[in-house]
């Protein structure tokens, strides 16, 4: 099944950075622009254009204007994840040196998402995934100097629940089989 028969695709960003990227690529990627997650059209590439901003696209250079906008994307697709308009949310790899400011002090996704999503008793779980398996993070964005203290067997078994009730509930698997 393609993803538009799956579900209806929001993109959060900027329409400018979307069309280069497009273009440059070679891709054939119509985008509907929408002022919010409400407008999106099913069997259609939803764009949610979150500033008017002049972001200029440079591969491989970090940039603190592409960092703040992908803070400003994100902090609207975690908005209308808040407030019910999209049921889930799919992040893309951000650059955590440039996404770094006063509204953005985090390692990575994971932890921001926990702070602005979770509470105290929530425990996030980073799942990367593709055609043939999906595989949980025990630790993330820690220096490798310190990876082998936080992999406890405790730590180990509570992210092994995790994954089992994301795959169970999320990836409708009756049945996980969970390889540590």
């Amino acid at each position: 099944a393609t993803m538009l028969e799956l579900c209806t695709p929001i993109i959060y960003g900027h329409i400018k950075v979307a069309a280069y990227h497009a273009k440059t690529l070679g891709l054939n990627a119509p985008f509907r622009i929408v002022a919010d997650a409400d407008d999106a059209a099913e069997g259609q590439l939803n764009l949610v254009n979150c500033s008017d901003d002049d972001v200029k696209v440079e591969y491989g250079v970090s940039a603190a204007e592409a960092g703040h906008a992908a803070f400003v994307s994100l902090e609207q697709a975690v908005h209308d994840l808040k407030e019910g308009r999209v049921d889930v949310l799919v992040t893309a790899p951000i650059n955590k040196k440039s996404i770094q400011s006063a509204n953005f002090r985090f390692p990575g996704h994971t932890e921001y998402l926990q702070a602005r999503l979770g509470d105290e008793s929530t425990e996030p779980l980073m799942i990367l995934c593709n055609n043939l398996m999906r595989v949980a993070l025990v630790t993330t964005h820690l220096p490798i100097s310190e990876v082998a203290f936080a992999v406890t067997e405790e730590r180990i078994a509570q992210k092994a629940r995790l994954l089992y009730d994301s795959l169970r509930r999320d990836f409708g698997i009756s049945s996980p089989r969970i390889a540590i």
